[in-house]
């Protein structure tokens, strides 16, 4: 009996992994070890790092870059092709590295707000699809741009980026983010190992 159980517990465990495995989220460093930074080849060198990529809603984005001599801020279409700040979406993270969570689908925009490091490449364009979709499909959804997580309201005084919010925000315009679908999942996951082992305790 005892044998048994162990088997029912180690199965349970087994699923639960693989359940949670299926749900991961992807961490891309943007532009991995290049970093981000103004590229050599321009543009054209964030375009084909992105270019092999699957971007997923609950994936993360880490822009790595030193403090003080670059920033990162997600902007609309507008403003990326015309490397300016003026259609800002949050406010500019200045210390590096700065994470964003992709809490949305569609296309996003992100540029470099020192100086004419943007005009010079330093921009990045993606497409987010859902968790659930199938590879290919990423629907676009402009309306519900992500908004990123800042890690400091500092700006450099000489190349502040123009957004006149007051501060930082880590949250959606019109409430907090929705949780990712993959939330559920996990819970599931932690219900099945938690019932498991009472299972077990009782039997043992």
């Amino acid at each position: 009996m005892d044998k048994m159980l162990g088997m029912i517990f180690f199965g349970v465990l087994a699923v639960a992994s693989m359940m949670q495995d299926a749900t991961a989220q992807t961490v891309h460093v943007v532009g991995d070890n290049m970093g981000w930074i103004i590229p050599n080849d321009g543009a054209a060198a964030y375009t084909n790092w992105a270019a092999g990529k699957t971007f997923r809603v609950g994936d993360t984005l880490v822009f790595n870059f030193t403090t003080d001599r670059h920033d990162v801020l997600q902007v609309e279409k507008t403003s990326f092709d015309g490397c300016n700040s003026n259609n800002a979406i949050g406010n500019a993270i200045m210390t590096g590295p700065a994470n964003m969570i992709l809490n949305s689908t569609g296309d996003h925009y992100y540029i470099c707000t020192f100086g004419t490091h943007c005009l010079n490449g330093q921009k990045l364009a993606i497409t987010v699809s859902s968790r659930t979709s199938p590879p290919g499909a990423n629907p676009p959804n402009p309306s519900n741009p992500i908004v990123p997580s800042p890690s400091s309201s500092r700006q450099p005084e000489a190349c502040a980026p123009t957004p006149s919010a007051a501060g930082p925000s880590n949250s959606v315009p019109g409430g907090p983010a929705p949780p990712s679908p993959s939330s559920s999942t996990t819970v599931l996951a932690s219900f099945v190992l938690s019932l498991s082992s009472i299972v077990l305790a009782t039997f043992l």
